[in-house]
């Protein structure tokens, strides 16, 4: 049985390494791989070592270490792979699993261990030395995935900014001014968004633009949530909702803009059929990283500019 939980965990390991391998030289199949390594990692080969382990020992008393060493390893591991593949929730699980070691691992760890007169101490200290690397090993994840996430949309930005440039240079369309003046209507108020946010960053609206690395907290999600409600914006991204809202339905009523009005709530990233104006603002004003929040406005303030002077 020793012998084929070996032969198990290596494999395990072979395939977590070619995805590790797979996902830092962005080649095709990398999700797949670690998807697949961690998943069986955590729910086969860990359970299975730990059960042969516990059969072996013959102590019942140790029980609860076993199910809270199961327990650690799911919520690190789960995490981890929540974290690398960028899905939701992955923050939160990351609170849980990086303090859950030392909060309840560690206390129960050291509880059993300490009936047990033939315990080594050197055991303490190398679990102790595996509890501080996978912190060091987290922390170092969390940071690398905050710093691509944010060094992406950096490169978003500078994208919007030019692309914005050249569309303010086109003539604008003459013929549909109701629909321009909603279009001004609607920039207009993600400008003051925008300056509101920035200036709680200490930086203004064209220095975000010209070098939106000025930044120092791109990575913390609901200071943009926080800036709007301390200034009076109630509910969150109302007034913004509100614009579009109006623009959409001035497109449906213009001639030439109906069928552009049918997926206007998927360019604008809004749509009031579907999702209420506090679900809405929750998600892009608080939910979001800061960096991510901004390109949303700028993504969005492009758009705008496209339909108006494109004539779209």
């Amino acid at each position: 049985m020793k012998q084929k939980i070996y032969i198990f965990g290596i494999l395990n390991v072979i395939l977590i390494l070619t995805g590790t391998t797979f996902k830092i030289n962005h080649w095709p199949g990398a999700g797949i791989m670690l998807t697949l390594g961690l998943v069986v990692l955590v729910l086969v080969f860990i359970p299975m070592s730990l059960i042969n382990n516990f059969k072996a020992e013959k102590l019942k008393q140790n029980l609860p270490l076993y199910i809270v060493t199961f327990i650690t390893c799911f919520l690190v591991f789960t995490a981890m792979l929540f974290k690398i593949q960028h899905w939701p929730f992955a923050g939160i699980l990351m609170l849980i699993a990086l303090p859950f070691p030392y909060i309840v691992f560690l206390p129960v760890f050291l509880f059993v261990t300490s009936k047990d007169k033939n315990f080594s101490i050197y055991n303490v200290v190398f679990v102790l030395s595996l509890l501080a690397l996978n912190s060091v090993f987290s922390v170092l994840l969390a940071l690398n995935v905050s710093k691509s996430t944010v060094v992406d949309s950096y490169n978003i930005s500078h994208d919007y900014g030019k692309l914005e440039k050249a569309l303010t240079q086109i003539p604008a369309n003459r013929n549909q001014l109701a629909v321009g003046q909603k279009i001004n209507d609607v920039i207009k108020i993600v400008n003051e968004y925008q300056e509101m946010i920035l200036k709680e960053e200490g930086i203004t609206r064209e220095q975000w633009v010209s070098h939106p690395d000025n930044l120092w907290r791109p990575e913390v999600r609901g200071i943009a949530a926080n800036t709007l409600a301390e200034s009076g914006y109630a509910p969150i991204g109302g007034k913004l909702a509100e614009g579009l809202q109006d623009l959409i339905s001035e497109l449906n009523n213009t001639r030439g803009y109906e069928e552009f009005a049918k997926v206007a709530p998927i360019v604008f990233d809004y749509n009031s059929k579907t999702e209420n104006v506090l679900d809405w603002g929750q998600r892009i004003f608080a939910y979001n990283n800061l960096s991510w929040t901004l390109i949303y406005l700028d993504g969005l303030k492009a758009n705008l500019y496209l339909i108006k002077e494109a004539g779209i």
